[in-house]
């Protein structure tokens, strides 16, 4: 499989190379570079050109398709007028170019039913490329990827209540352009990858990553998805407590050098309870998702749920984990999202009248019960989404019905913007990773459908990741090794360390802070880093796009 995709990327590049237009009108055309499904929206961005847009047959050079754009939108935060070219009506799988009436020319662009295969495989496989503790290997487009294992020492509990001695810490991911491992972040990061499957379950159980055999009855998604929770587990205090070390690293960010040549030592830290309300809800996530391959560790992961849970139900007040001599990511925020999302998981893996109690007494007090602009540091809609769409009974009606109301109307206000923003942005915020947030709001809009059967949502998610791969402001794709010139300096300390020219493949940078300031630069970590919970929240647009 990798090796028809290897071949796949290398024909789509040379094809999409042979066709660069040059610009005959003062127009350009941007749309999504990896392509389109025969049944899914088909929308491209005109600057310049109005009027008659046709699409031609790369092979024949016949036009197939005739339209009119739309009228032209101002857009103010990119000084831009723009005409929207919809094409959606046609479906004939083939390799196609739009052209304006100017002669302006799209690149070249697939419609097939796998179009995005390769984009999800790539993507979901730099979490593979991500382990620490292990050896990793890939090729992309002839490059080949290699990491040494690395942090086998991981790690030291000297600044936690236990002094100078050493834990098993080892595995897990690392956590973005840095080596540190961070107990909050993997948890928006683990939701949204269970949360995938749980949605896409039939498309993904067959889907080969071409990863080691590390949890052998596993389909490869989930076999991949436990080598996180293996490390997890890990972190939960060996006292018996249920308590969770926030996070496991140096002191301070190691400098751009391959992970394997990375020796200081890496520390737990102490306890926070954030990070064992985030625990409590992986593990309840992992215990019911891994329970049809493996029933000892789906109830060693329920055990490590339940202890982590009943703590913090015995201990109410937030507990902040105290940075003391700590340089490196903070993750630091209140613990009331990570307690909702907690207690929504805990119900759903048992179905215990208790959790469902929990999380109802708390959201049906909250002012805003579904939030359109979240990431790790708010996790609540991780529970809205686990109990809008659970199946179980016991709900109280109106509780149930304010939060539909409300998950509908956001994905409502996230539809309309990739409908009126004219590069089909879901939400007009800029900010360190906002292009994770944006990948992220599919999830919102994947509920609101499931809720609704409204296809306006499924539309705008394919928006999403039209955007994310080229219908942006820069005509480029934000996924290094994937679509029409990508990323190619990202905030990655593996990619700017190894000797190859090309980046580590398959991860989404952070993006601009407005816009249109984003810089591919590797100096710049806040706009072009690469993050565990930015990937997730890729992989699920393309999960869903896929589907």
């Amino acid at each position: 499989m990798q090796k028809n995709f290897i071949l796949l990327g290398i024909m789509l590049m040379a094809i999409s190379c042979s066709v660069q237009p040059k610009k005959a009108g003062s127009g350009k055309v941007f749309l999504n570079s990896l392509g389109f499904t025969p049944d899914g929206s088909k929308v491209a961005t005109v600057l310049g050109d109005s009027g008659e847009f046709k699409i031609v047959d790369f092979a024949t050079q016949k036009e197939v398709f005739v339209a009119e754009t739309g009228k032209g939108i101002m857009q103010a935060d990119v000084y831009q007028t723009a005409f929207i070219a919809d094409f959606t009506a046609f479906n004939k799988t083939g390799t196609y170019y739009l052209e304006t009436s100017n002669g302006s020319k799209s690149i070249a662009f697939q419609i097939d039913e796998n179009t995005y295969d390769s984009a999800f495989y790539t993507s979901m496989r730099g979490f593979y490329l991500w382990r620490c503790g292990m050896a990793v290997y890939g090729i992309h487009k002839g490059d080949t990827f290699h990491q040494e294992a690395c942090h086998l020492e991981d790690g030291w509990l000297n600044y936690t209540e236990f002094g100078n001695m050493q834990k098993d810490g080892t595995g897990g991911w690392h956590d973005a352009g840095d080596f540190g491992k961070y107990v909050v972040n993997a948890g928006v990061t683990m939701g949204q990858l269970f949360m995938a499957w749980d949605n896409f379950q039939p498309k993904l159980e067959t889907f080969k990553l071409d990863i080691p055999n590390t949890a052998a009855a596993y389909p490869d998604y989930l076999k991949e998805l436990k080598y996180e929770t293996d490390w997890l587990l890990k972190m939960q205090y060996a006292d018996n407590s249920g308590r969770i070390s926030h996070k496991l690293t140096r002191l301070n960010f190691e400098p751009f050098l391959m992970a394997n040549q990375d020796v200081e030592k890496r520390y737990f830290t102490e306890w926070g309870s954030s990070a064992t309300a985030c625990f409590s809800a992986i593990m309840a996530q992992a215990a019911r998702y891994f329970l049809p391959y493996d029933t000892a560790y789906a109830e060693t992961c329920f055990v490590a749920a339940k202890k982590s849970y009943e703590y913090l139900d015995k201990h109410p007040e937030f507990k902040n984990w105290d940075q003391k001599e700590f340089h490196t990511g903070g993750y630091q925020a209140g613990d009331n999202s990570f307690r909702i999302w907690a207690a929504a998981e805990m119900w759903e893996t048992t179905g215990e009248p208790i959790y469902l109690a929990d999380f109802e007494m708390v959201m049906k007090d909250e002012k805003v019960p579904v939030d359109l602009n979240w990431d790790w540091g708010n996790v609540k809609n991780m529970g809205v989404f686990t109990y809008l769409l659970s199946e179980r009974e016991g709900k109280t009606a109106k509780v149930n019905y304010q939060i539909i109301q409300e998950a509908i109307s956001v994905a409502g206000t996230i539809a309309n913007f990739t409908n009126t923003e004219i590069y089909g942005r879901p939400f007009d915020k800029y900010y360190w990773g906002c292009n994770g947030t944006v990948a992220r709001l599919s999830s919102n809009l994947y509920v609101a459908y499931k809720l609704t059967g409204d296809v306006k949502y499924k539309k705008a998610g394919e928006q999403i990741v039209a955007h994310i791969f080229g219908r942006n402001f820069y005509g480029r794709s934000y996924v290094t090794g994937l679509g029409i010139d990508p990323a190619m300096n990202p905030h990655d300390r593996r990619s700017g360390s190894d000797s190859i020219v090309a980046p580590w493949p398959g991860y989404l940078v952070g993006g601009g802070h407005t816009a249109t300031d984003w810089v591919d630069k590797q100096e710049s970590y806040s706009h072009n880093e690469i993050a565990i919970n930015w990937q997730a929240a890729l992989v699920y647009s393309l999960a869903w796009v896929m589907n």
